[in-house]
């Protein structure tokens, strides 16, 4: 199947590591050039190398197929400048996929007001302001994607994940919001949300789940796993497939869905 991407510009934030960066290989693997975003030098540089070693020895005289960018999503000024420099180096923004930040699980006893604070700088502001941005620029081309990131949490509510499923939840919100907004003009905007997923913030947050319970996070990770109708935990690609769908022409009539990719361990009708 042909999806339309050779050659699309794609922004993948939180693009360093996890389903961001699986969602940078799926891009690429479709032709199109990808900018991945992260506020750490080190993770973009190792991504860099490993998505270079899937691109191979580039054409001479070529344009860029990849750019890597350190920007930190949740303040909106570097936002600004940094889709400023990807329109610079690889041109207008075709597509937007929004994977940066994680707020920290903590168990219902240790939240404080901080704590619910830091959520919302690390996942809701870090999502929208970047959403809010590029969702401009498209609309003033008429064209564009935008494929949002978010998580079960906001759907169902965990005693460890509240103050990140409260901003999922405002995400999911934002997502139905500027669909409604700017189908008009030429933009569509959806959003995934994984359940569990086998990724380096899954373990981190093992360790919350497995502290509340008094129980090793190995433990606290079979527990989980055992409760998945499909027997396993996702993988980064598998999310990463369909974000890659959502964002091109095959899917010109999706706009403002949710998509669930929880494996069916939340069987509820949405």
């Amino acid at each position: 199947m042909d999806l339309q991407l050779t050659d699309k510009v794609v922004v993948v934030t939180g693009g360093s590591k996890g389903i961001g960066l699986a969602c940078a290989e799926g891009f690429l693997a479709e032709g199109a050039r990808v900018a991945i975003v992260s506020r750490d030098a080190g993770n973009l540089g190792r991504a860099r190398a490993q998505l270079e070693r899937g691109l191979g020895e580039p054409a001479a005289g070529a344009p860029p197929r990849l750019l890597t960018v350190r920007a930190e999503m949740a303040d909106p000024q570097a936002v600004q400048a940094m889709l400023a420099e990807v329109e610079s180096a690889l041109g207008p923004v075709d597509v937007l996929v929004t994977a940066a930040g994680a707020a920290r699980r903590t168990p219902p006893d240790e939240l404080d007001p901080a704590a619910w604070r830091a959520a919302m700088e690390a996942k809701y502001f870090s999502y929208v302001f970047v959403i809010d941005a590029a969702v401009k620029r498209m609309a003033a081309r008429g064209t564009g994607a935008i494929v949002n990131v978010i998580g079960a949490g906001g759907k169902v509510a965990s005693p460890v994940h509240m103050p990140g499923g409260a901003a999922n939840a405002a995400l999911m919100l934002v997502t139905a919001g500027m669909a409604n907004a700017y189908a008009g003009r030429g933009v569509r905007v959806n959003a995934i949300n994984p359940g569990l997923t086998l990724t380096e913030r899954l373990r981190e947050g093992m360790v919350a789940d497995a502290r509340m319970q008094g129980i090793a996070p190995e433990e606290a990770l079979t527990r989980a796993t055992a409760k998945l109708p499909l027997g396993r935990l996702a993988r980064p690609d598998e999310i990463a497939n369909a974000v890659v769908f959502l964002a091109s022409a095959k899917a010109s009539y999706i706009t403002g869905a949710i998509v669930s990719m929880d494996g069916a361990v939340n069987p509820i009708v949405v």
